[in-house]
């Protein structure tokens, strides 16, 4: 398949896909006899793996060391799972850490919906007082 069919059906532009290849995410596709780039429909399945790491924050360099071992094939598999392992640990303690700024999210909005139905936002919780209290709490702002 050309550049351009895989584009559409990858959902990365042109430019990115060949910015994979010169650094190594992508391995160089085969050229056809007008020495256009010529990918095997397998690749597909590699640029969803790739989307995964990214969209789950692993760092370019760790996705390029794990692009290299699956390049070298047999005898690496124990350090591709290690990379995944300690991947995985990594996109866990992002989503406790959304859990938990999910759960600050959830208690603000409770308070500004018992306000709203009082009527009278002196005598409820969420008043500004409420969110001074949250916002400058022990929770982890930036932790994601």
């Amino acid at each position: 398949m050309k550049i351009g069919e895989l584009a559409r059906r990858s959902g990365l532009s042109a430019h990115t896909i060949r910015y994979y290849e010169r650094i190594g995410l992508l391995p160089p596709p085969d050229k056809n006899a007008s020495g256009h780039r010529d990918y095997d429909v397998s690749i597909l399945t590699w640029i969803d793996f790739l989307g995964r790491l990214k969209a789950t924050g692993m760092p370019v360099r760790e996705m390029l060391r794990y692009a290299a071992l699956r390049e070298q094939g047999a005898g690496t598999e124990a350090e591709r799972q290690a990379i995944l392992e300690i991947h995985r640990e990594h996109v866990r303690a992002r989503l406790a850490g959304l859990r938990e700024n999910l759960s600050v999210l959830d208690t603000k909005i409770a308070g500004y919906a018992a306000t709203v139905s009082a009527g009278d936002p002196a005598q409820s919780k969420g008043t500004k007082d409420d969110d001074h209290d949250i916002e400058h709490s022990d929770h982890r702002h930036g932790a994601l």
